[in-house]
């Protein structure tokens, strides 16, 4: 019980913090940018979640958790500078975030496990001069996802698993337009609250091919979600203040019209084959409906919401797992790479990202918990028909800390 207290209050804590950040221009589109939903493990290995075994939690696919044989808790943070560039300029933009927060539960045949993920974000600041106006643009927030998950151990071969989670947040897209040497300008923030609840199903396949090798593979499907979006928008011209800052002047409220927000359906198939506690490779699929996006409040030209897919291979290595001679030779060893076609597609251009990743696994001491390092490298977008291109490169890590509970003691 003591465990579990502690974990509600780092839960409760991380509430007001866990909404991820982001310098993307592309997050102004939609609800923003899609956050990748899963461990620094699965993203050191370009962001594959087929592979569960029985000390790491598995935040991708529900029926992973049915295989966990010891409580784990883990927390993640992460640090990106990202270069964005049109045919003309460049500049460079950093965010550091926390990633997500997630305790999970082994009971036997079942498994249990929940916590807290940004699960989109935005953040932008552009600038665009016509003359002698000039409009600038910004955004921040983003969608959360409180989730508990439950997995069953059919037999020991198939797992199943269905998550609920809680989705809310905030998103907020603010317009300045001023004219050189006029005093005032104008002001419009467009401001969404979205809530709403969703699901997520999952299947985990495990088989022995040989005495050495092991097959998995993996199935997910989240339906088709509809979020309450309680919009609103004012109005107000402002003052130019002499040190740089605004005052308004005017200040008006103006009614919109909340809407239901459909979220796409997805569809993740995955499968790998590796020899247990040594290696593992595999790779996953995945397509969403995400013709079905639309902006909250607003329509925009040139703008078209088309189906969204995405490729992702990778795998570890871990040189003698219970190595007693040499620390690192029980390090894992972490790789992989991903194309994603992410849905967007503007001016006639379809917005791709590709990254490839790299991680370690560094035990602590003699357990079952480590420290998880990782890197990415990637680029998204174009800089085609006026668009931007980004080049990041992202620093995460993670502690993955296991624990027992509910032990007969043999002595008092």
């Amino acid at each position: 019980m003591k465990h579990f207290l502690i974990g509600i209050a780092l839960l409760i804590t991380t509430l007001s913090v866990a909404q991820q950040g982001t310098t993307s221009p592309y997050s102004f589109f939609g609800i923003g940018n899609l956050k990748f939903k899963g461990t620094v493990e699965n993203r050191s290995m370009g962001g594959i979640g087929v592979y569960s075994d029985s000390i790491h939690i598995n935040i991708q696919n529900p029926a992973g958790i049915a295989g966990l044989r010891l409580v784990n808790y883990s927390i993640s943070g992460s640090h990106r500078v990202n270069t964005i560039a049109t045919s003309e300029e460049s500049q460079k933009a950093t965010t550091t975030t926390l990633d997500y927060l997630a305790i999970g539960i082994p009971m036997g045949k079942f498994g249990a496990s929940f916590g807290l993920i940004p699960y989109t974000s935005t953040g932008y600041k552009l600038e665009n001069t016509n003359g002698p106006t000039t409009t600038q643009y910004s955004g921040e927030g983003g969608l959360n996802k409180a989730f508990f998950a439950l997995g069953y151990e059919i037999t020991p071969e198939l797992s199943i698993g269905l998550e609920a989670n809680y989705d809310f947040g905030n998103i907020e897209n603010t317009t300045l337009s001023t004219q050189e040497d006029i005093q005032l300008g104008t002001k419009e923030i467009n401001r969404s609250d979205l809530k709403g609840f969703s699901f997520n199903l999952g299947a985990l396949y495990k088989k022995k091919v040989s005495e050495k090798l092991e097959f998995m593979s993996s199935l997910t499907y989240t339906p088709e979600t509809d979020f309450k979006s309680e919009n609103g928008r004012t109005l107000s011209t402002f003052l130019v203040l002499g040190n740089g800052n605004t005052a308004d002047i005017d200040l008006r409220e103006i009614t919109v019209e909340d809407t239901d927000f459909t979220f796409p359906s997805q569809i993740t198939l995955g499968a790998g084959i590796g020899a247990p506690k040594n290696w593992f490779i595999g790779g996953e699929f995945s397509t969403q409906k995400t013709s079905n996006l639309t902006n909250r409040t607003f329509e925009l030209e040139n703008v078209i919401f088309e189906d969204a897919s995405k490729f992702r291979i990778g795998g570890f290595y871990i040189p003698e797992y219970n190595s007693f001679s040499s620390y690192w030779k029980r390090v894992v060893y972490r790789g992989g790479f991903r194309f994603e076609q992410t849905g967007l597609n503007i001016n006639s251009e379809s917005i791709n990202e590709f990254g490839i990743s790299f991680g370690l696994g560094l035990p602590m001491g003699r357990t079952f918990s480590n420290i998880n390092l990782g890197l990415e490298l990637g680029k998204r977008g174009t800089k085609n028909n006026g668009l931007v291109e980004e080049s990041f490169f992202n620093i995460f890590i993670s502690l993955s800390l296991n624990d027992k509970w509910f032990e007969k003691r043999l002595y008092d």
